[in-house]
């Protein structure tokens, strides 16, 4: 079951181990088709069948394609949000001291991950570094590939009943040991400026970092049949690449075609540049007005527009059913999931899940439902913060996978291509 959109999608995957490389991963791609930068800080002048692309802090990014035609008695946006972050290891802002000899570095818990699946992997270390040069204000995109860190689990003869239940203590016990000291303290900070390749930049230079530990195993089919992809990142990388690649493949017509990739869903998106912030609604009202419009019609324009907000479902877990409601099972490969939540975790609701259905139906595609059990808090996406903002009809959608939160997770095949179907046909009108 090879194809080229998962081929594709594991590239952008391994080659995006933080919010800041999918961004630059994406931004590459649209250099290429001549994409426009905006700055938020610039006026802004928009023009019929371009492409332009906004970027806030390295890591959330809006890009946009205008109509064939711009008439303001049809315009409307038909926009897709997913989110570059992905539960993870991030480096405390000081290193741990040395244990033994060992050498480690403390981390903060970023997002919600599954703890017990990031022991004993081999794991990098990518992210920002920002550095002060000549009294101006820098930073450069690192990632260090090509050695291999770890956080050991303890031997289970020095903890005989581990196997009847697995506690870790997210502050002591999830420390990773980057090598032995060797007296030489300064080793891993050493090996951050080797790295970095910038001349005439000594340590006393870096002024702070985003740094994060991820996992190094590059991505894979999986099964018998090749039916599973294997790899980190899928919630939600999968989702960000899906609305891209249909961005980028598509040509409105009477409509702006809008993605919206956000940095911080793992940890609520209450941030300058997260879902919660003004971001996308300062970029949609600055499309109308670079375009020609008013904010008289630019709010006219959002109530003829439609958001689907797409992350990652749960598929129906074999050696779990209890977990799941009985009826609203997602399998892998059976496309795309329409997940619904009466306590509005997910924006759907039966006009926005009615077009959708339409959407799958012209690409035929077919589709599945999910809600959770009465007796499980469900989670939630970016759903629910962007239609609150904006007021825009808005549904909640992913492709069902396995093993959410773990450094390396499941998912199908067959479903990637099925999303991108479903996205092409919205950026088509």
């Amino acid at each position: 079951m090879r194809n080229k959109n998962i081929d594709s999608l594991f590239t952008f995957i391994d080659s995006s181990p933080t919010p800041y490389h999918a961004v630059d991963n994406m931004v590459q791609t649209m250099e290429k088709l001549d994409g426009i930068e905006l700055k938020e800080s610039e006026d802004w002048e928009c023009k019929a069948s371009s492409l332009y692309y906004v970027i806030r802090n390295d890591a959330s990014i809006v890009a946009f394609r205008t109509p064939k035609a711009i008439d303001f008695n049809k315009i409307a946006f038909n926009m897709v949000a997913a989110h570059t972050d992905s539960p993870c290891l991030k480096l405390k802002p000081v290193k741990k001291d040395v244990t033994g000899n060992y050498m480690q570095w403390g981390v903060s818990i970023y997002g919600g991950p599954l703890l017990n699946s990031w022991l004993d992997r081999d794991l990098n270390v990518s992210g920002r570094i920002n550095y002060i040069q000549e009294g101006k204000l820098q930073q450069k995109l690192i990632s260090i590939r090509d050695l291999f860190f770890r956080v050991p689990q303890l031997a289970v003869h020095l903890d005989r009943e581990v196997n009847a239940g697995l506690k870790l203590n997210s502050e002591t016990h999830m420390v990773p040991v980057l090598g032995l000291s060797d007296n030489d303290e300064n080793l891993f900070e050493d090996l951050l400026l080797e790295r970095l390749d910038e001349k005439g930049v000594e340590a006393k230079d870096i002024s702070a970092m985003d740094l994060f530990f991820h996992e190094s195993q590059p991505c894979s089919y999986g099964g018998m049949k090749q039916e599973f992809i294997f790899g980190p990142r899928i919630d939600n990388l999968a989702m960000t690449h899906a609305s891209y690649e249909a961005f980028l493949a598509g040509s409105p017509n009477t409509k702006v075609s809008l993605i919206a990739s956000f940095d911080h869903e793992e940890i609520g998106s209450s941030s300058p540049h997260g879902a919660s912030s003004n971001f996308l609604n300062s970029v949609l009202e600055r499309i109308t007005i670079a375009l020609g419009g008013s904010r008289q019609e630019f709010m006219k324009a959002l109530t003829r527009s439609y958001l689907v907000s797409a992350d990652m479902a749960h598929a129906l877990h074999p050696n779990y059913e209890d977990r799941h409601d009985d009826v609203h099972r997602p399998l892998i490969n059976q496309g795309p999931v329409i997940k619904m939540n009466a306590g509005m975790r997910f924006a759907t609701d039966s006009q926005t899940t009615s077009r959708f259905v339409l959407l799958c139906r012209q690409a035929d595609v077919p589709y599945q439902t999910f809600t959770g059990r009465n007796d499980i808090p469900s989670g939630s996406t970016v759903g629910p913060l962007i239609a609150t903002k904006l007021g825009v009809s808005t549904i909640d959608v992913g492709n069902a996978q396995l093993g959410m939160h773990s450094a390396r997770e499941m998912a199908g095949s067959l479903d990637h291509g099925m999303m991108i179907k479903v996205f092409t046909e919205l950026f088509g009108e």
